[in-house]
């Protein structure tokens, strides 16, 4: 085992770009730098370039490419999907679980919005869902799987919960959107739109190996959507500015590498995942695994050790080359614990012993092997908290 090597574990916050990615984004920087609006052939070429890009998003999301705007990342997509469809109607409601991303709790919070409790696991009660949607509600955001505890929501019952609603309401009551933000899911999982029952989708580039500051939302037929940005009416007028053309071309090949390899890379992962807890659960005493441990991301594992300052305990590790988290990395330097520890049951003292650790296609069994022996051995004083 190589002592010097840095084992990175958090994967959830960022992905390294992948190589082959790279290399196809390379000569939009330069030979193939032209502005996709300009009437000239080279420009009507780079225009014909994105296009492809979009066909292909939108291939793995079994939708058309006119239902695909490409935005700056996740959380531009999840604005975009909040505001787009609340400021249309006013005096409506918007519904949430309380384990949101911030990008969707912030803008949601500027309406009239719900939180939909979740159980013990981080799964939304269905039940809840079904009390708090009203005749106002117009949209719905409940995240494919979270980024800090892994949980993977059953976003296919919650769409038959939707379509109940919808046939209940008829023609003359007020449409009903289901919006997922799937950021943390597009490495592992399907994500057929029809098949989810989905009407609108954020992905996020940075999280699949390809380059930061490029997402996209997708958005079906018939939605209307109000744009954020306004301006020269690039992307169907949904998100004006000159299009992000190495980013955008570097997203679509990310997603369609890690699309076509997720259910090996998943079997992978989640080896690895299974291994690191169980032998925490073993040789770490009255550890506290966050999150459902059957329906949960292959890469994520997330735990509580009472009585350890987190804090001190990712400083130690990053002493010895072992890069892991706290929680979100939007929130990292938040004082306040985790809103979504506390929406499952756990106390502030708990959420400030937590640890995330992510991993990806660059860990190896050396690396969880290293981690268990760090972790097992280290001990907590009791003065840290």
């Amino acid at each position: 085992m190589d002592k010097n090597k840095t084992i990175y574990l958090d994967y959830a916050a960022a992905t390294p770009m992948l190589l082959e990615v790279r290399k196809i984004m390379e000569p939009y920087y330069s030979n193939s730098f032209y502005n996709p609006s300009a009437t000239y052939l080279k420009g009507q070429n780079i225009r014909k370039d994105i296009e492809k890009a979009r066909g292909r998003v939108a291939h793995w999301l079994g939708a058309r490419p006119s239902n695909i705007t490409f935005t700056s990342g996740g959380s531009e997509a999840n604005n975009l999907a909040i505001h787009g469809i609340m400021r249309r109607y006013k005096g409506a409601n918007v519904l949430i679980s309380a384990i949101e991303h911030e990008s969707v709790r912030a803008p949601a919070g500027k309406y009239n919005s719900k939180e939909i409790a979740v159980n013990k696991d981080g799964r939304v009660d269905t039940e809840d869902l079904k009390k708090k949607i009203d005749d106002k509600t117009v949209l719905i955001s409940i995240m494919y799987a979270n980024n800090e505890i892994g949980t993977v929501q059953p976003i296919k019952d919650v769409a038959r919960i939707v379509n109940e609603e919808r046939i209940k309401r008829g023609s003359k009551g007020l449409p009903l959107y289901l919006h997922t933000d799937a950021c943390q899911a597009a490495n592992y999982l399907d994500l057929h739109v029809s098949r989810l029952g989905v009407d609108l989708m954020s992905l996020n580039s940075g999280k699949i190996y390809g380059p930061k500051q490029v997402g996209a939302l997708f958005h079906k037929t018939g939605a209307q959507l109000d744009p954020l940005i306004d301006g020269g009416g690039q992307e169907q007028g949904l998100r004006s500015g000159t299009e992000n053309v190495p980013g955008i071309i570097g997203f679509s090949a990310a997603l369609d590498i890690v699309q076509s390899s997720r259910n090996e890379e998943s079997k992978r992962l989640a080896v690895l995942r299974e291994q690191l807890i169980d032998q925490l659960e073993k040789e770490v005493p009255n550890l506290i695994i966050n999150g459902s441990r059957h329906y949960r991301l292959p890469n994520n594992i997330h735990i509580t050790i009472p009585g350890v300052d987190n804090e001190r305990l990712l400083m130690e590790l990053d002493e010895k080359g072992i890069q892991a988290a706290a929680g979100s990395a939007c929130q990292a330097s938040a004082e306040e614990p985790s809103h979504v520890l506390k929406a499952i049951g756990a106390s502030e003292k708990d959420a400030q012993s937590s640890l995330r650790m992510t991993i990806g296609r660059n860990t190896t069994q050396e690396d969880i092997t290293k981690t268990i022996n760090f972790l097992k051995n280290y001990r907590a004083h009791s003065s840290e908290i």
